[in-house]
C-alpha cells in the first residue's frame, strides 16, 4: 500500500510496541525494566523489541559481556516518533483518561507545562483538520476544498 499512515502502522502500530517506544522515552533502558512496567510476556517483549531494532528505532548496546546483555536506547529514527508519542497521549488525557492527565509535559526552555501543537512550517499557524488537507497521489481529486467538520 502506498499510504505512510499504513507503512508505518506496520512498524509500530501494535499495542506493546508503542508502549516500548513510550517508556523508552521516560528513561527505560534494559529488558527487564520494560517487562516489569509494562507487564508484558517475555516473549513478546522480545518479539517488540528484536522488531524496533530491526527498524532502527531501537539500537541494542551492550552493557555486560558475560552473560551478554544490553540496553535499548533510541536512534534518531526512533526520536522522531516523540510528536506521535506525546499526540496520543494528548489524545488519551481528553478522550480515554477518566480525571486529571496522569503526565504532564514540561519544556524545558522556558520550565512551563505545554502541550504540543501541529503547525505550518511555512507561516507558523496552526494546522487542524479544519484548516488543512492532503494532496497527492494517492488522494482522490477534488474540485473542491473539503467541508470542515463540524
Amino acid at each position: 500500500m502506498t499510504c505512510s499512515v499504513a507503512q508505518a502502522l506496520e512498524v509500530v502500530g501494535e499495542w506493546w510496541t508503542l508502549l516500548v517506544v513510550r517508556d523508552a522515552f521516560l528513561g527505560v533502558r534494559r529488558f527487564d525494566e520494560f517487562q516489569s512496567r509494562l507487564g508484558v510476556s517475555r516473549n513478546i517483549l522480545s518479539e517488540r523489541l528484536e522488531k524496533l531494532v530491526r527498524h532502527g528505532i531501537l539500537e541494542p548496546v551492550r552493557y555486560q559481556e558475560h552473560p551478554p546483555r544490553s540496553e535499548y536506547r533510541l536512534t534518531d529514527k526512533g526520536r522522531d516518533l516523540y510528536p506521535v508519542i506525546v499526540t496520543l497521549r494528548q489524545w488519551g488525557d481528553r478522550w480515554a483518561q477518566a480525571g486529571a492527565p496522569p503526565v504532564k509535559v514540561e519544556h524545558l526552555d522556558c520550565g512551563h507545562d505545554s502541550v504540543a501543537l501541529l503547525t505550518c512550517s511555512h507561516c507558523g499557524g496552526e494546522l487542524t483538520a479544519r484548516n488543512a488537507h492532503a494532496r497527492g497521489a494517492v488522494v482522490p481529486a477534488q474540485t473542491e476544498r473539503p467541508v470542515p467538520v463540524s
